[in-house]
């Protein structure tokens, strides 16, 4: 969009002065398609309902979220096109604290004091950038990752001013689709190219998802040690010492990461967790305490934060200010899903510690809430599950460990949840459990298979997307569904539902294991299929 009176621009910026002052620069510019919002929460809230082109958003929002976590929010949870752009407007003094997140940078940055001569030449700047992408980003958001890896390409060819961004989005294009070692020779000809901190972030992720994290800790400890506020080179410096199991370790860094940059709330959220498991309660409580504040300001609030406060304050024994935190919990999170489930959970640990009596009923309210779709962690179903065991409702145990294990992506959370009935000397129920999950979930496979084999192959995939729905977190029950769907296509012919329903069931089971070796198989099967029944014949008019 070349025509700047078309922008349609979101103004982000609580005091007045400076909001008419900015607005009228955006005029100047030749925008005039303006709409004001004065903190974080409006701004989510206008965004959700409308598309914008452009935001300019101050960094300092006052109480609340700032600019940073405002971007942290859009772009964790895909609010707006990958067209949008973002400008951060920040004061020199705060602008260490924003330029340092590689993965959620914004589209540029204004440092005060500016003119409107200075805002229109990187508003021009970040459109000309909009049009060299605008292909790819449309075969992006229709979910063609391989055809925007092509488009990629040719990008890198046709506006080679912008190739090394090609370059890095196509790197991140082959880690959707897991292909590790793609994207490891893309990042390392990058860091060749132009030794940059994300080209070794990137090198040092791609060395994750192939297990190699040795590796990937020197990259990342390197990182943090040259810039101590790179947060991202934290995080998955975090999640690398989580994988070999050294919590604390983990932990450690976390501590760092946070005294850097305090605001984040999913650091927060991570670094309280991990003091719970280890140990640390005081940091927990101090940590958790400042995630159930700076939460009440985000769209994207989770009551399970105050289950885990409630947990630390318990622990310590200070079982006034863990009711005072459940009233909190009803108060501020009123219509959620998950609060009825999780104030049950709160209350059930406080009565147990108390030697309450009501911890029987709370528990029953909470394993009921549990077996609604609500989106409670696999954490808190096992601690729920504990809660239980400890109270003599084993049946009750049994009914949330069985729908753990059933949905489990991975061995080692099957492993976990055999861990509650072993921590109570029950390891043989906990085994006959997972021993019956694997059962029902291969016989639902078993049973669709012998459907396709029959030549039933809506019946197929019927049974398999059931089971699908039943392990919405399991890859291999995932990637059955979707071999399911793509085998009716291949034998019955193509329609919009079932191509549709085996495109989501793939990117599902790539979210949640990119490097399951039976993914790109099934993804060629789809693509194989697409251009047997002309499919892509449509897709060759984008842009």
């Amino acid at each position: 969009m070349s025509n700047l009176g078309e922008i349609r621009a979101l103004l982000v910026e609580p005091h007045a002065g400076m909001r008419v002052s900015l607005h009228n620069m955006l005029n100047l510019c030749g925008i005039n398609k303006i709409e004001h919002a004065l903190t974080a929460g409006t701004a989510l809230r206008a965004i959700q309902n409308k598309v914008f082109d452009l935001v300019l958003c101050e960094y300092d929002l006052g109480v609340g979220q700032d600019g940073q976590q405002l971007l942290e929010d859009v772009r964790h949870h895909k609010l707006t096109p990958l067209s949008t752009i973002f400008i951060m407007v920040t004061a020199e003094r705060a602008y260490a604290k924003v330029v340092s997140a590689a993965e959620l940078a914004p589209s540029d940055y204004l440092l005060k004091p500016f003119t409107a001569d200075m805002l229109l030449e990187r508003v021009l700047k970040a459109i000309e950038k909009r049009k060299a992408f605008v292909e790819v980003h449309t075969l992006m958001e229709q979910g063609f990752v391989r055809e925007s890896i092509a488009a990629c390409i040719t990008g890198e060819r046709v506006h080679q001013k912008y190739a090394i961004d090609f370059m890095r989005l196509r790197a991140e294009l082959h880690v959707i689709l897991g292909e590790a070692a793609e994207a490891e020779a893309l990042y390392q000809t990058l860091f060749d190219l132009k030794a940059v901190a994300w080209a070794r972030l990137g090198l040092a992720k791609t060395l994750f998802m192939q297990g190699r994290y040795e590796e990937a800790e020197d990259i990342l400890t390197n990182l943090v040690n040259e810039n101590n506020k790179y947060m991202d080179a934290y995080d998955w410096l975090a999640k690398t010492h989580e994988a070999i199991g050294e919590l604390p370790q983990a932990k450690t860094v976390l501590d760092t990461a946070v005294a850097v940059s305090p605001h984040g709330v999913r650091r927060l959220r991570k670094l309280g967790a991990l003091a719970l498991e280890t140990g640390d309660i005081e940091t927990a409580e101090t940590v958790l305490k400042k995630v159930v504040s700076k939460a009440k300001f985000s769209e994207f609030r989770d009551p399970e934060d105050h289950v885990k406060l409630v947990n630390a304050l318990v622990k310590k024994g200070d079982h006034d200010q863990a009711k005072s935190v459940i009233r909190d919990l009803e108060k501020n999170m009123a219509g959620l899903k998950k609060t009825e489930a999780c104030r049950a959970i709160s209350a059930a640990m406080v009565h147990a510690s108390t030697g309450d009596a009501r911890v029987i009923e709370e528990l029953e309210a909470a394993v009921l809430a549990s077996k609604e779709d609500i989106g409670l962690s696999n954490d808190l179903k096992i601690g729920l599950a504990k809660s239980c065991l400890e109270n003599n409702k084993e049946d009750a145990a049994s009914e949330v460990i069985m729908e753990v294990m059933r949905n489990a992506p991975n061995q080692s959370l099957v492993t976990k949840a055999m861990g509650v009935f072993e921590s109570v000397g029950k390891g043989h129920l906990g085994k006959e459990l997972a021993q019956r999950s694997q059962k029902e979930v291969k016989d639902l496979v078993a049973l669709g298979v012998q459907k396709a084999k029959e030549g039933d192959f809506r019946g197929s995939v019927e049974l398999m997307s059931s089971a699908a729905r039943k392990s919405p977190d399991n890859p291999q029950v995932v990637l059955n569904a979707a071999l399911a769907a793509l085998k009716c296509i291949e034998n019955l012919g193509w329609d919009a539902g079932t191509g549709a329903l085996a495109k989501q069931l793939i990117d599902s089971a790539a979210r949640l294991d990119p490097m399951n070796s039976r993914l790109k198989a099934i993804r060629g099967l789809y693509e194989e299929l697409q251009k047997r029944f002309g499919i892509d014949a449509v897709r060759a008019k984008i842009g």
